[in-house]
């Protein structure tokens, strides 16, 4: 009976009964199986729709304190899924149970873009607030969906917000004190990091019931949704769901089958389409993780006379850094990077000028634009030689493979190489990330052919100081001074003396001139 004069009264009990309980919520509070209805042809959600739903209900529960006020830590959850598994579904079940079982809930949804948010996820979010058992108290509009009484429609909402970078602050209001908040991001790979990062602050609320579901395919290997797969970091934070499509029910496997059949099971366009893994590397990603994950785990090896070069980023404003690296042969582990901040021109030059005078490098690279130029003119002011590198300039003439815009292309090819060939660096998230960053496009100029072009690096949310450095040590082909650092032994036996050379073209040929020369000795005692 859904008409009765008591019948919101009983509605509104039940309704709060579920406010734990969303498991049970999606199951009863939609039409499943009723004859007429959308749901005819289904009995409920999927096993993996059901297994993160009673996920919620456990921590939830594990967190309650009494009958009307949960006090927990922000419930994270993140799933990555191949195509047409239900993602939406789900987020929609979850902002109605959210939204109508706890009074004043407040939360907002958001995607990768305006398009995926208001053309499909806000039309499946009204498509399942019409099979809602409990529509009548709430009003769905083109950006909201808020309490039906007029009193309560400011504190009692959801809103669909397009993110932009430019204005976070559309986010950082999300407050609630005491109550519930709900935050969805759909698509979550293509939601950049500053996003995320404002949420992050929503999620410290004390006190406060705060959810955070992130879902969407793994299309990018590298952002905070990257980030929620793995232990380090912010991962600690996420409990993460992976969902393949050939699992759920509905989704056209003899399809999927043809697709891996064509393309393999190990091919990128598979992994992130239909398997739920994140791709090897992205679209436009220039190295491939698992070539950096290799290189962070392998021992580091280098050769005996390999040249060591020492290369220096230097920090250009702000939260930039100055980084000092080191590489020998295909060890860039064995000497670990160093990182500074704040750092004018003259203190880095004095660090610089230490560290020469401890590993004894072939060779120090210096970054030379932008204030770079101050530290290589302090270093040769104290009587160093340092090498100035022009990220800008002209890459060397290509002899095979591919051909590079500019030094930094060409710098960081050559890294790619070196990684496949047996590279070792350091075992960082921070350096991961930074790699990981780096994308590329092709060139269109005439005068430059198909040249591999990378992002600049001030259009790069987060400046790749550490990498840019690391590959700094392949701008010139460097040699080892074969001698350096050998102690020299006096002998009473010289056999270039001017008794020695008389005696070696005999007692009446004296011998040359040229043999007598200083220079000539040098060179050949050396």
């Amino acid at each position: 009976m859904r008409d009765g004069p008591n019948y919101d009264a009983i509605l509104l009990e039940e309704l709060a009964s579920y406010a734990c309980r969303p498991r049970a919520f999606v199951r009863w509070a939609f039409p499943w199986g009723e004859a007429g209805s959308e749901l005819e042809k289904r009995t409920g959600p999927e096993k993996w729709q059901d297994d993160l739903l009673a996920h919620i209900e456990a921590q939830l529960l594990a967190g309650l304190r009494n009958e009307t006020q949960i006090i927990s830590e922000a419930l994270q959850i993140a799933v990555r899924s191949g195509h047409d598994i239900g993602k939406s579904a789900l987020v929609c079940w979850i902002a109605w149970w959210a939204l109508s079982t706890r009074e004043d809930t407040k939360g907002v949804i958001t995607a990768n873009t305006e398009k995926q948010l208001r053309l499909k996820l806000w039309a499946e979010m009204s498509k399942w607030g019409r099979l809602f058992i409990a529509r009548q108290f709430f009003k769905t509009t083109a950006t909201s969906i808020q309490a039906s009484d007029p009193d309560r429609e400011k504190e009692w909402r959801i809103d669909a917000i397009p993110w932009s970078e430019d204005n976070p602050e559309a986010f950082a209001g999300l407050h609630n004190y005491g109550k519930r908040v709900l935050v969805i991001f759909d698509e979550a790979s293509g939601i950049v990091d500053k996003i995320w990062e404002t949420i992050d602050g929503v999620m410290n609320e004390k006190d406060t019931e705060l959810l955070w579901i992130a879902t969407g395919n793994p299309t990018r290997n590298v952002g905070r949704f990257r980030e929620c797969f793995t232990p380090e970091g912010q991962g600690q934070f996420w409990h993460t769901f992976k969902v393949d499509s050939r699992e759920v029910s509905f989704t056209n496997k003899e399809r999927i089958e043809r697709a891996i059949a064509l393309w393999g099971e190990d091919s990128d366009y598979i992994k992130v389409r239909w398997l739920g893994e994140f791709p090897s590397s992205s679209a436009a990603q220039l190295i491939p993780s698992d070539d950096l994950r290799a290189a962070m785990n392998r021992a580091p090896q280098s050769l005996y006379g390999e040249a060591l070069i020492m290369a220096v980023d230097v920090a250009r404003y702000g939260d930039d850094e100055s980084v000092i690296t080191f590489r020998r042969g295909k060890d860039a582990r064995t000497i670990p990077a160093l990182r500074y901040r704040g750092l004018n021109n003259v203190e880095l030059g004095n660090q610089v000028a230490t560290l020469m005078g401890v590993h004894s490098p072939d060779a120090v690279f210096v970054d030379g634009g932008g204030v770079g130029g101050g530290v290589i003119d302090f270093l040769r002011h104290l009587g160093h030689s340092p090498v100035e590198v022009q990220f800008g300039s002209a890459a060397s003439v290509p002899l095979g493979g591919e051909r590079a815009a500019n030094k930094r292309a060409e710098m960081y090819l050559s890294f790619r190489t070196w990684l496949r060939e047996g590279g070792c660096i350091e075992n960082s998230q921070d350096l991961l990330k930074q790699f990981l960053a780096i994308e590329y496009t092709h060139s269109k100029a005439k005068n430059m052919g198909d040249a591999i072009v990378l992002t600049p690096k001030e259009e790069m949310e987060d400046s790749p100081d550490w990498a840019d450095s690391l590959v700094m040590t392949f701008a010139f082909p460097v040699s080892a001074n074969a001698w350096k650092g050998r102690t020299q032994v006096k002998v009473e036996y010289d056999p270039l003396s001017p008794e020695r050379l008389n005696a070696s073209w005999g007692s009446n040929a004296p011998a040359p001139a040229w043999a007598a020369l200083p220079q000539y000795q040098a060179a050949v005692r050396h």
